[in-house]
């Protein structure tokens, strides 16, 4: 089994998905994946795990071969991919432990190759809803009955990494509304769109970032507290990323798989 309906590019300290399960190793015209990819079976359907950032976290958010890891998952037939990823809060309501279904993202990086169009052929990708509204409904349905603390929609500012936020920058995305922050969720997200794969940002919340300007008494992040945060909630990830994928149905029609329909300017 070389092939798989459903992909998960793992977050960081997530790396062990799928038992009894074999890996193989892919090439692709962008280059090799972040690593071998892990082919299993759920309930019935054919699963892909990708570490994003390798095995062993070898690679730094502005250096993850993004374009390489979904062109594999697309070669393999994946049509939905699910996006697990450690974020910090921006809010003092999203709490360390809290997840966030990401319905939108605002880019911050710079110098990250985000499109696999570049001429001859020039296309304009829709993405006034960069995630899979079908995707990010059943995650939070699912999140809810497994008793976590799920909030249904969220925007995601991506910053370049690997350095965390300074706090005149992470207060200026406070005050400018953005509710989670991150480093890897852009442009993973629309290159799956540019592949017409449904794609879910799901963000686990391991720090407040740098801590909130207006309580003092919230420190700012270290890397020690985001994977201790991340490791303590691996397990309530696990049980949702299980029960997301048993509910997804494979085979029906999304407003993703047709993203790229009159994108096209010849």
């Amino acid at each position: 089994m070389n092939s798989a309906s459903i992909g998960i590019l793992g977050g960081s300290g997530f790396y062990d998905f799928l038992k009894n399960a074999h890996t193989i190793e892919m090439d692709t015209p962008y280059g090799k994946p972040s690593g071998k990819i892990t082919l299993g079976e759920y309930k019935g359907k054919n699963v892909a795990f990708l570490p994003r950032h390798g095995k062993g976290h070898i690679y730094p958010p502005h250096q993850i071969p993004y374009r390489a890891n979904v062109w594999a998952f697309k070669q393999l037939g994946v049509q939905f991919i699910l996006g697990p990823c450690a974020s910090g809060s921006l809010r003092p309501d999203i709490k360390p432990g809290d997840f966030v279904v990401c319905d939108q993202f605002v880019d911050r990086t710079k110098g990250r190759i985000d499109t696999f169009f570049e001429g001859p052929k020039v296309a304009h990708v829709e993405a006034a809803e960069p995630y899979c509204l079908n995707l990010g409904k059943i995650a939070v349905e699912e999140g809810r009955k497994l008793g976590i603390q799920i909030h249904p929609k969220g925007t995601v500012v991506v910053i370049q990494g690997p350095r965390f936020s300074t706090k005149a920058e992470s207060k200026w995305f406070s005050s400018a509304g953005f509710d989670v922050i991150n480093m890897t969720q852009y442009p993973e997200c629309i290159l799956a769109r540019e592949l017409e794969m449904c794609y879910s940002g799901i963000a686990l919340i391991t720090d407040y970032d740098v801590g909130l300007s207006d309580y003092p008494e919230i420190k700012p992040v270290t890397i020690e507290e985001v994977l201790r945060t991340f490791k303590e909630n691996n397990e309530k990830l696990r049980n949702l990323l299980f029960a997301i994928i048993e509910k997804i149905e494979i085979g029906k029609s999304c407003r993703c798989h047709s993203a790229m329909k009159n994108a096209f300017l010849n």
